[in-house]
């Protein structure tokens, strides 16, 4: 009977364990424990590669906008094969290239990483810095000093890096970017090697002495085979350009343009103007960019056979042309549009390599974006909706002129960078000011002006905690040892750049909302509506290989991309 009854107390007990486990889902109304184990991945079965795309400036909206237009074997092949996440955002600002790409492959935000911004104001050294200058390298592959270049800035590592400690260094890690810090940051500290392009007169791919003292074979034979200079060609459009209705008129007034050419429209001859353009460096800002990084893409799968056994290799990429074209010549232009549609055709021969090289079934591959850009202010002005410029210049003589009224001096502001204030500490000792008060004051003055949407001390970023809103997200970006005293955001659509072309580095959604699509080997079919968040991306790519997060992590796995 004793027995009976302890084994009725243990079953009324289990019961009573799963009864409270579904009451409590039922109540909250989430489905998060029920998706937990359903869609945890099969351990053990990891793809041979893991390709990771960046499309710098990509907008979430290049998808839809240009869907129709695009073939089967490109973005289609992704969203309509793969996993979309719709809802995708970046969570903290500024929203740059330097900190997009970082936060991609870290998993998680310059808070942690450090890469606060493309460049910023050392408080230490007096001066700004370069996310990815490094003065104890040299350039390998060319005469200039473009490639005195490391990833020592970033502070944590990334999945990349976990995975070669995982396979004992055998898996191999390379980075490819136009932009030395779209290669070097995705790569983490211990890439094989991150390569990027030297334009100017050279127009070759090179890298630096932090990963080697000279170039593979593979590298010299591409720059020696004079692939760069057939993109010196003319610039039309793809396509009959009548039929490019998801943009606005050729001719505008809100495009910038190349220098040499009176009108920024159809067509441009490139071999024409690259001498007042930077020569090679006219690629830069035109589609063959992109191609010229996917022809160095599948020379470096080929060049250094990734993916050929067992052991894991990550290919980074970043397609750097859709940014500068973006600056250039705005978000709404038929220079994007034909940029995208050209884009599409070169991710096929890239995912067509993979297929031949590596094959299908056995790489897994994911595609985002550094960040969006917001259309043309005056664009959006003239079209009714609130939208502005902002002067800086304007705003920092109102600011001192405010410290020399209220605080007797006119060296108390050090350096205002990346809508960023930074106060010298030893003007603050020897006037005997508080910095607390400093601050406070000088975010009151700073909401005064129009322009600016709201503004936040540094020592609230430092000491209290932000759970939603612009607040939460500009602390996300605070690093305590590299941000400044005060930091400020602009009003909606107003920048501080030229009345042409676009720019990013805002919280709104038109700067956030970006692409992120999974396929390939351990993904599944799908999509979702649910928000999820830059800093995912590391750890999902971590569990799919089964290794540990990157050190820094702060992102979650997204366990519904998986193939159960």
């Amino acid at each position: 009977m004793k027995l009976n009854i302890g084994l009725s107390k243990k079953l009324l007990f289990t019961l009573c364990c799963i009864l409270a486990i579904f009451t409590f889902n039922s109540f909250t109304g989430s489905d998060k424990f029920e998706t937990t184990f359903e869609n945890s991945p099969i351990i053990g079965n990891k793809p041979k590669l893991v390709v990771g795309i960046v499309v710098d400036q990509m907008r979430y909206d290049y998808l839809t906008r240009f869907y129709s237009r695009y073939g089967q074997g490109g973005f289609k092949r992704l969203l309509d094969n793969g996993f979309n996440c719709k809802n995708n955002h970046f969570n903290y600002i500024p929203t740059y290239t330097g900190p997009g790409h970082s936060s991609v492959y870290t998993g998680t935000t310059p808070k942690y990483h450090g890469i606060i911004s493309n460049s910023w104001y050392d408080k230490e050294a007096k001066t700004v810095v370069y996310c990815a200058s490094d003065d104890s390298v040299a350039t390998v592959g060319s005469t200039t000093n473009a490639g005195k270049m490391s990833p020592h800035r970033m502070k944590t590592n990334s999945f990349a890096d976990e995975n070669r400690l995982s396979t004992q260094m055998r898996g191999k890690t390379i980075g490819i970017a136009l932009k030395d810090r779209g290669s070097i940051l995705p790569a983490g500290h211990s890439a094989n090697a991150a390569y990027w392009f030297d334009g100017g007169n050279e127009g070759k791919w090179i890298t630096s002495t932090y990963y080697m003292e000279t170039l593979p074979r593979w590298v010299s034979k591409f720059n020696n085979e004079n692939r760069v200079a057939p993109y010196l060609t003319t610039w039309n459009t793809l396509y009959p350009i009548k039929t490019y209705t998801a943009s606005g008129a050729d001719e505008n007034s809100y495009e910038r343009g190349f220098n040499g050419k009176e009108a920024a429209t159809f067509p441009y001859d490139l071999n024409a103007l690259k001498g007042k353009n930077g020569n090679f460096e006219i690629i830069r800002a035109t589609p063959f960019g992109n191609s010229l990084t996917t022809d160095f893409a599948i020379a470096a799968l080929k060049g250094e056979e990734l993916g050929k056994d067992d052991i894991t290799d990550i290919l980074a990429v970043s397609y750097s042309s859709t940014d500068y074209i973006g600056h250039n010549f705005g978000v709404n232009s038929v220079e994007i549009e034909d940029t995208y549609l050209r884009l599409d055709k070169d991710l096929e021969r890239l995912f067509k390599a993979l297929d031949d090289e590596v094959g299908v079934g056995n790489y897994t591959i994911f595609l985002t974006s550094d960040h969006g850009a917001v259309d043309v202010p005056a664009y959006l002005f003239n079209s009714k909706i609130p939208a502005g410029y902002v002067n800086m210049l304007e705003i920092r003589d109102n600011l001192s002129l405010y410290c020399k009224n209220e605080f007797g001096t006119n060296d108390l502001i050090e350096n205002i960078s990346n809508n960023q204030v930074f106060l010298n500490k030893n003007v603050l000792k020897d006037k005997k000011l508080d910095l607390r008060n400093v601050e406070f004051l000088l975010q009151q003055e700073l909401l005064k002006y129009e322009a600016i949407y709201k503004a936040y001390t540094g020592t609230s970023m430092g000491s209290e905690e932000f759970l939603t809103g612009i607040e939460a997200m500009i602390q996300n970006g605070y690093d305590q040892k590299r941000s400044g005293d005060v930091i400020f955001e602009f009003k909606p659509n107003f920048i501080s750049y030229s009345t042409t072309g676009s720019t990013h580095g805002s919280s709104y959604n038109y700067d956030t909302h970006v692409p992120l699509l999974f396929y390939g080997a351990g993904i599944k079919h799908g999509e979702t509506t649910l928000k999820t968040v830059i800093p995912d991306i590391a750890p999902t790519i971590s569990v799919l290989l089964d290794i540990s997060f990157p050190n820094g992590s702060t992102g979650n796995p997204l366990y519904m991309v998986f193939d159960n």
